[in-house]
């Protein structure tokens, strides 16, 4: 869950470059789209406005692996809302509700299987500090 991303992010807006380079770190992105919006904002466009942001920021980012989860499913009990969101993106929609614990199930057994693709080894950089006698030293 990352709220500070907004658009402009990648101007440097909100939490801007900090926050992306921070996502930059991740193996995967889930984005959580709550479909029943009380602020009556298109949860389509709110998608596409993230989606938009990461690829504004680098190609990298927005390569990254995904996972499009569907929030507050209790709010939407005719799934209605979910079926327009899934038509809208032409994409998979996994669907949950943290209230009624909908999904949650299905949405942690894809994590597991997307961590598992994605856990690989990669020819990642990782900064090392050098210590002059030890890491623990004073």
């Amino acid at each position: 869950d990352i709220p500070g991303l907004i658009e402009g992010s990648h101007k440097g807006h909100g939490l801007g470059h900090d926050l992306l380079r921070h996502i930059e770190r991740t193996r995967i992105i889930v984005h959580l789209v709550d479909v029943a919006t009380i602020d009556g904002s298109d949860p389509i466009e709110n998608y596409h406005a993230i989606r938009r942001e990461l690829a504004q920021h680098s190609e990298p980012l927005a390569q990254k692996s995904e996972i499009i989860v569907a929030s507050k499913m209790d709010l939407d009990s005719d799934h209605e809302k979910l079926k327009a969101f899934r038509d809208g993106l032409g994409k998979e929609v996994l669907s949950i509700s943290a209230v009624s614990g909908f999904g949650l199930g299905t949405l942690n057994e894809t994590l597991w299987q997307h961590v598992a693709k994605v856990r690989e080894p990669q020819n990642e950089q990782i900064s090392t500090r050098e210590y002059p006698h030890g890491p623990h030293s004073s």
